[in-house]
């Protein structure tokens, strides 16, 4: 073939057949799934016009690619909490609070699905929010993943829910095993605290918790809305005197204040399970927070670098960014 009948065989019709062309073309490839080579071999094409075709129909807008993501994320919020508070990863959920629970718990499922390497053992808590993550985790998130409880979860109410499946049901999509902790988030007298974590079994249970290099919990809120109060783990009076001491809401049943540190020391001497300093050395140490309850919680885990991945929505991600320098 000489040159001028090469470049004769690479031209393209310009008029309206073109567009009936271009729009063939572009039906074969995104509704047929057919190749550049099947599709030249059916319209007489070579591969490069056929390249072109569809191209042109991209830029025309005779074909428009659009992307939905299963859950809406905001990149613009999550990289400037990243940066404001040094996190390895963020995840924001847009959209007003009414999405709530539902929604946080929805992509902090698919963020432990997508996670790179997959976790050999992972810790988690309990509560509302971790149980609604269980349900949106989906089946086979992990190949054989040992999930250890990571604080007390035992209230010592009847029929408060939300605790005791979190782990079991991350066990078994993961398809692995739970290692429960079988003790209240907060007893009665530290000496009490003392006797059980010195027990074989809670021992061999907390030793697994400390070895977890990715964690995932929710972070609770101080007053009427506290689980840890409606469960009977703190007494009503308890928890006025926490609010009166300036908690805003607890890490693993340990009550913080707006800085992240413990407000009183003597209940803290009764929470079984980790302890705040055992998530600072960890790879993923992911905290869930939703709705304004949470608020002051999460600037104060954020401030103290309690967590290194932020799951939240998006007036809590907002309410950190303006007082992410306050004193």
């Amino acid at each position: 073939m000489t040159e001028d009948s090469q470049r004769r065989s690479n031209r393209l019709p310009v008029d309206e057949a073109r567009d009936h062309l271009m729009v063939r073309v572009a039906r074969m490839t995104y509704q047929q799934n057919k190749t550049l080579t099947e599709i030249a071999d059916e319209t007489g094409l070579n591969r490069w016009q056929v390249s072109r075709l569809l191209q042109e129909a991209r830029d025309l807008g005779v074909v428009r690619i659009e992307i939905v993501p299963r859950t809406l994320r905001d990149p613009d919020l999550e990289a400037r909490l990243s940066e404001a508070f040094g996190l390895h990863d963020a995840v924001v959920v847009p959209g007003p609070v009414e999405q709530g629970v539902e929604g946080v718990a929805q992509a902090a499922g698919q963020y432990l699905a997508a996670m790179k390497p997959k976790p050999r053992t992972i810790g988690v808590s309990w509560g509302r929010t971790m149980a609604a993550l269980a349900q949106w985790l989906p089946p086979n998130w992990a190949d054989g993943v040992t999930v250890v409880q990571i604080n007390g979860t035992v209230a010592p109410i009847p029929g408060v829910a939300y605790y005791n499946d979190v782990a079991e049901i991350f066990a078994r999509k993961g398809n692995g095993r739970m290692i429960p902790l079988p003790v209240p988030a907060i007893v009665g007298e530290a000496v009490t605290r003392e006797v059980l974590e010195k027990d074989r079994i809670v021992a061999d249970v907390l030793r697994n918790a400390r070895s977890a290099q990715v964690l995932v919990f929710s972070l609770g809120s101080a007053g009427e809305d506290s689980v840890l109060m409606r469960s009977g783990n703190v007494l009503q009076s308890e928890m006025a005197a926490l609010v009166r001491a300036g908690a805003v809401g607890d890490i693993l049943g340990h009550f913080i204040n707006g800085r992240g540190e413990i407000v009183d020391p003597e209940i803290d001497a009764r929470t079984i399970g980790l302890g705040l300093s055992n998530l600072r050395s960890r790879d993923r140490v992911i905290g869930l927070a939703v709705g304004p309850a949470k608020y002051k919680v999460t600037l104060g885990a954020l401030k103290a670098g309690l967590i290194n991945v932020l799951i939240t929505d998006e007036g809590t991600a907002n309410y950190a960014l303006e007082h992410a320098h306050e004193r």
